[in-house]
């Protein structure tokens, strides 16, 4: 079995602290923490399983990396601390380690991320003969293995469209919604997310993946984006008011262009409430959230994945996806030879060895 480094326990943590323990190739060898009031607390209580695992949370990284662990799910935020989540892996791939992460979205396609980030991770890997896969879901699985499977089921293709439908008071991360975002700031307000090019920094990779693997040659990458308030006053099951007249949904477009036309395209369709721009694309089901890949051509092929975690929250189904893929691709990586690895490199292995057990 594989000793494995599960490094933080929020909403991606405790899914991959589930998902190791489930691994029959796996063993949970620590769970690293950065909350000092987790220190000592068993995994499996972190996990929501309701039953211990007989591992305890540290915030010791020094002795945890000296225990030479052979794989580490990364699992700490990188969204409002890139540098810092760069430098934590730089330190395990050191170590020889297999680094599974959703938290550099720059890496999700190392071929064109900038060398400032990518010159690191490969000195580190060079140096410790480590791995790094990064992957998630979208960006992740529902734009890029996906749509590529579907692609592959075509006779002609004419476009590819991918889509999260998403409300986002669902998402565990109020200050991610509110201030990145900009749900419940007024329309004045220019969201960070939105800011000219970052979009593209976030989910280009994605489209030049698909790109790469379609043999298609882009043109360029083109951003679009549009923002709705909400018409009256809202309260939230999890993160409270939304004002009336604030933003209360966006949808914005990363776009690739090919001959002229954007045949590439990943689409975000965020509410913060379902009475907000009804006009725009919803979940077929009115839930509250939905991947979709969208293949026009001869068959036009249409995919909705809902996924549910966590009593049923759709937010926490998309992180548990996230991270069946990460964890599940642990074993390959540490066949492989040591690398940077993306989504075309590390096959979707079948759940071998799990079908009907059970867990709390």
């Amino acid at each position: 079995m594989i000793p494995t480094v599960v490094w933080g326990t929020g909403n991606v943590g405790r899914a991959a602290l589930r998902a190791v323990e489930a691994d029959p190739g796996l063993s949970l060898a620590a769970v690293l923490v950065h909350d000092a009031g987790k220190v000592g607390a068993d995994a499996g209580r972190l996990a929501g399983l309701g039953r211990d695992l007989g591992v305890a949370a540290t915030d010791d990284v020094d002795a945890t990396l000296a225990a030479r662990p052979r794989a580490v799910v990364y699992a700490a935020s990188g969204d409002l601390r890139p540098a810092e989540a760069l430098a934590d892996i730089v330190r395990v791939l050191r170590t020889g380690a297999v680094v599974v992460t959703p938290s550099l979205h720059t890496l999700y396609d190392p071929h064109s991320a900038p060398s400032e980030l990518r010159d690191p991770v490969l000195a580190a890997i060079a140096e410790g003969g480590g791995s790094l896969f990064v992957s998630g879901v979208d960006p992740g699985w529902a734009n890029d293995v996906l749509p590529l499977l579907l692609s592959g089921l075509g006779t002609t293709v004419d476009a590819i469209r991918c889509q999260e439908i998403f409300d986002y008071s669902t998402y565990d991360q109020p200050e991610a919604v509110r201030d990145l975002v900009g749900m419940g700031h007024p329309m004045e307000y220019a969201p960070p997310m939105l800011a000219a090019t970052v979009p593209t920094t976030l989910w280009g990779g994605q489209v030049r993946l698909m790109a790469r693997a379609l043999g298609a040659e882009l043109d360029g990458l083109r951003e679009t984006s549009d923002r709705r308030p909400l018409e009256s006053t809202v309260t939230t099951r999890s993160m409270g008011t939304f004002e009336a007249g604030t933003q209360g949904a966006v949808r914005f477009e990363v776009q690739g262009i090919v001959g002229g036309e954007p045949l590439l395209v990943v689409e975000h369709i965020t509410r913060i409430h379902p009475s907000c721009a009804r006009d725009w694309p919803l979940p077929p089901d009115g839930g509250d959230g939905a991947h979709r890949v969208i293949v026009e051509g001869r068959p036009r092929i249409e995919v909705t994945v809902e996924a549910t975690d966590e009593g049923g929250n759709r937010s926490a189904g998309g992180n548990a996806t996230a991270v069946g893929r990460l964890v599940g691709a642990i074993g390959w990586l540490a066949e492989a030879e040591p690398g940077l690895y993306d989504a075309l490199d590390v096959p979707v292995r079948p759940a071998v060895g799990k079908l009907g057990r059970k867990q709390s």
